[in-house]
């Protein structure tokens, strides 16, 4: 063994210990740490800001001089993501239970994707019915962990390519994307993931249609919908969304799955975050009639508060799931009435991701997971409420959830918003974004540490920034 190797084995427990207090003590600071930290300038105007990088040492100097080098020249550009008043994107963080999941995933090392080993697979589905559970759905529906959101609902589409085949008599598992001839893909106003899973499937970006959305809303219009697979020769796909990105609206569920005895089509429902609306008494009527689509993206690393990367599909048709993703080997399980994880996804590998999520449902069940959801949307009505009192900000449309969707007042031009931006980075994060054709930014609460202290900091830093701009 490696001497260097050697001696890290034999002083595993400091290191680890060293570790520990590195990680507490970034934990510890994400209050007084700008949310996103200035680029470093360059001494000289015609170098980059960004660091050279470094040559690979050929003989190493062992952990503990690695996380030195770390935190020396690493750490201080990260941003503090993991913090209350990182707005940006759709960004939680990680609760203690779910960090300490994630750190003994990473202690034990799993891959869980074969019955040979089958102590990961018990437990990812022993989380994926707890998830099916907080979310509303049935027995019907079985599920999987994968990276993210996107791979959630290529997962999903691609089932219902097969369903399409298994529609007209082909299989593009066998015989290729091409068997099916055009495709539609229809969705009022579809995450940019779907034109990618689309592209990644040989389906193409040019087979997703635009449908109407109902007047000043991201809520497909479900009349136009009626019309638009009216129009549509053949057996089609609908993808629905449990929450846009931009405004956190959510289409009919119910009113697109009385389309149904009209017309042919498989149901896919992109509810990445929204799903967690059916936490809070007050808002899950807006995920009602999610257990009727064939097929359910939820991401597990916003809203539920888990390290990246973690999200969880659902279909009502693991046949097919199993007959796109089969895996043939001799070292592999047979596919059978419970197929290994493996015959499921893409990945013939995948970490125990399902740890961290089961750490933190089991240590705060569904009543804390309630409570960070729904002060999380407190916190955006509180923002909302003040940014609409300012005469500096104006709304782009209602918080419906837990997204502040606004611009300035006056000239809201991209320049002017990337400022405005930038000048509150160190106080507050949020992402640039355009709703009907207007420049705004976004931000998001789905951070389990942020109180309405925090608001009330995002405000004050996001209002005065506006009178320096102006």
């Amino acid at each position: 063994m490696d001497r260097t190797l050697a001696a890290d084995l034999a002083r595993l427990p400091d290191l680890l210990d060293a570790t520990r207090r590195a990680a507490a003590e970034a934990l510890a600071t994400l209050d007084e740490r700008a949310v996103v930290p200035p680029a470093p300038k360059p001494r000289d105007p015609e170098q980059a800001s960004e660091p050279a990088p470094e040559p690979l040492p050929e003989q190493g100097l062992g952990t503990e001089s690695a996380l030195a080098a770390f935190r020396e020249r690493w750490e201080p550009r990260l941003s503090a993501s993991a913090g209350p008043r990182y707005l940006g994107f759709v960004t939680g963080g990680a609760t203690p239970a779910a960090l300490a999941g994630d750190w003994l995933t990473a202690a034990h090392d799993q891959n869980s994707n074969s019955s040979m080993d089958g102590g990961g697979q018990d437990l990812e589905r022993e989380t994926v019915g707890w998830l099916r559970e907080l979310f509303g759905l049935s027995d019907a529906h079985t599920g999987t962990f994968v990276s993210g959101a996107t791979m959630s609902n290529t997962t999903g589409l691609a089932i219902a390519r097969e369903w399409l085949g298994e529609r007209l008599g082909v299989s593009p598992a066998e015989d290729g994307a091409a068997a099916l001839g055009p495709v539609r893909v229809l969705s009022g106003a579809p995450h940019s993931s779907i034109a990618k899973a689309l592209s990644f499937l040989g389906l193409g970006r040019s087979s997703l249609v635009r449908v109407p959305t109902l007047p000043g809303r991201e809520a497909v219009d479900p009349a136009a919908l009626d019309r638009a697979l009216a129009d549509t020769p053949g057996p089609a796909v609908v993808v629905a969304n449990a929450g846009t990105v931009n405004t956190v609206d959510f289409d009919d569920l119910s009113a697109v799955a009385a389309l149904r005895p009209r017309h042919d089509f498989w149901l896919h429902t992109d509810a990445a975050f929204g799903a967690f609306a059916a936490l809070s008494p007050d808002h899950a009527h807006l995920a009602v009639g999610l257990d009727a689509s064939d097929s359910v993206c939820v991401d597990l690393h916003k809203w539920l508060n888990v390290p990246y990367d973690s999200a969880v599909q659902f279909t009502r048709r693991r046949d097919l799931q199993a007959r796109v993703f089969q895996n043939a080997a001799a070292y592999l399980g047979p596919l059978g009435e419970h197929p290994d994880l493996v015959h499921l996804t893409p990945e013939n590998s995948h970490r125990l991701r399902a740890l961290a999520a089961w750490f933190t449902l089991r240590a705060y069940g569904r009543q804390g997971h309630r409570e960070i959801v729904e002060r999380n949307i407190a916190g955006a009505r509180a923002l909302g409420a003040a940014l609409e009192e300012d005469a500096a900000f104006t709304l782009l449309a209602p918080v419906r959830l837990n997204v502040v969707c606004f611009t300035l007042a006056d000239d809201p031009d991209p320049a002017r918003l990337t400022a405005l931006r930038e000048a509150v980075s160190a106080e507050v994060f949020v992402t640039p974004t355009v709703h009907e054709g207007t420049a705004g930014l976004r931000a998001a609460f789905s951070n389990w540490r942020t109180t309405q202290a925090d608001v009330r900091r995002a405000a004050r830093a996001l209002r005065t920034a506006a009178r320096e701009i102006a």
